[in-house]
């Protein structure tokens, strides 16, 4: 198989970069850069950038503002965006509920939410893990019973990221008890506004607050937003979650921070030399980029296989992705807490570190290298835990 990319590919690497780089402001890049979270404001406006310029969501249908991309050179774009520093278009938007609709939803779906989602017109969060249902998300038990041409929700969800923003929510819930569980489910889109809806705030072991807990209680949402049909909704989120796994290996933004470890090791001295001249570090580095640099061919071979996948079926091997860039990503956090030392013990929030009359102590990335290293812990259990990643493998590429 031949992994080298074309001189076309090559050009295309270029002309995205220099967007990248030249469009995106440099006080949202240089945040992220440092470790530091986009805010709400960093994430419209670079997503609007990106979508007026056709690179929001190069992977939804032409029709509806994607891209004809090959998958190299979707690739390419997902890479160099990490390299960059350039905040991703949100997830939610684009790269879970955005093909959900494009691949399911009805006519009238697809003109009222993609335009919107893809320029965040409408900020989207995730309504499926609750409190006894994560990984093993089949055992979901928010209900959604049909009344007159609604259907009424009733329960709870949690780890819902970045739901203090969103406009709206796309919740699986059960729509049929009497159903197989994965069967039984249903896809439902539902304004946050709607009367019922309550959202508490969950502080995180990093002391952030990006993800919460949402009640429904009585919610009536109008029958025109259940995407696809009545029980199908597993399905829907398989299609989704095989999305948000490949994403999830974050190759570039792994990259991107071993780089600036390197920076930092060559500038750091330890004792009477610096820190990238002694050998136990210098092993852990090259230990990191060579698994990085494995992770990096298995997705090009996953990329390649993408050509022989029926239109809409998610790739098993995604987990694979899922597995060893989670890990990989815990892995260059660990790395970057050992090049920073006795700097990263003092604690100062996101507000602090931007806005405070003093700045931190230490290199710029000292005061974010320990909250991200605890973040990172997530990582690996989100998006179906590596265990979960591990028995799909066994089943659906295995055999077993």
């Amino acid at each position: 198989m031949d992994l080298s990319f074309t001189a076309e590919e090559r050009a295309f690497r270029e002309e995205l970069r220099d967007i990248f780089h030249t469009e995106i402001p440099e006080r949202i890049r240089g945040k992220l850069r440092h470790g530091l979270h986009a805010s709400r404001q960093d994430q419209v406006e670079a997503q609007r950038i990106l979508n007026a310029r056709g690179l929001a969501v190069p992977n939804w249908p032409v029709e509806w503002g994607g891209q004809d991309w090959s998958p190299v050179q979707h690739y390419i774009w997902q890479e160099e965006l990490q390299l960059a520093c350039v905040p991703h278009p949100l997830s939610f938007n684009c790269t879970m509920v955005g093909p959900v609709i494009a691949q399911f939803g009805s006519l009238a779906q697809k003109q009222r939410f993609l335009a919107r989602a893809a320029n965040l017109d409408d900020w989207w969060c995730q309504g499926f893990s609750e409190p006894n249902a994560g990984s093993d998300l089949a055992s979901l038990r928010t209900t959604a019973r049909r009344d007159g041409d609604d259907w009424v929700i009733d329960g709870q969800k949690t780890w819902t990221t970045l739901g203090q923003y969103a406009d709206w929510i796309f919740v699986l819930a059960r729509t049929d008890p009497a159903a197989k569980k994965q069967e039984g489910i249903s896809f439902l889109l539902v304004d946050l506004t709607t009367p019922g809806i309550t959202m508490r705030p969950i502080q995180t072991i990093d002391g952030g607050r990006e993800v919460n807990e949402v009640f429904f209680d009585g919610v009536r949402v109008p029958g025109e937003n259940l995407v696809g049909e009545v029980n199908r909704g597993w399905d829907y989120a398989k299609f989704l979650l095989g999305n948000e796994r490949t994403g999830i290996a974050r190759i570039g933004i792994t990259k991107a921070r071993v780089r600036r470890i390197r920076e930092l090791a060559e500038q750091e001295w330890d004792g009477d030399r610096r820190l990238i001249d002694d050998p136990g570090f210098r092993r852990k580095l090259a230990s990191l980029e060579v698994e990085l640099k494995a992770l990096e061919m298995t997705q090009l071979r996953v990329v390649a296989a993408e050509r022989q996948l029926e239109k809409g079926k998610p790739n098993p091997m995604s987990s694979v992705l899922k597995i060893r860039g989670s890990e990989l990503q815990q892995a260059s956090t660990a790395l970057m807490m050992d090049v920073m030392g006795p700097y990263v013990a003092p604690f100062f929030d996101e507000h602090e570190i931007e806005f405070g009359n003093e700045p931190p102590p230490g290199p710029a990335d000292a005061a974010t290298a320990a909250p991200q290293y605890f973040n990172m812990r997530k990582v690996s259990i989100y998006g179906g835990s590596n265990e979960i990643q591990r028995a799909i493998l066994a089943k659906a590429v295995l055999g077993f």
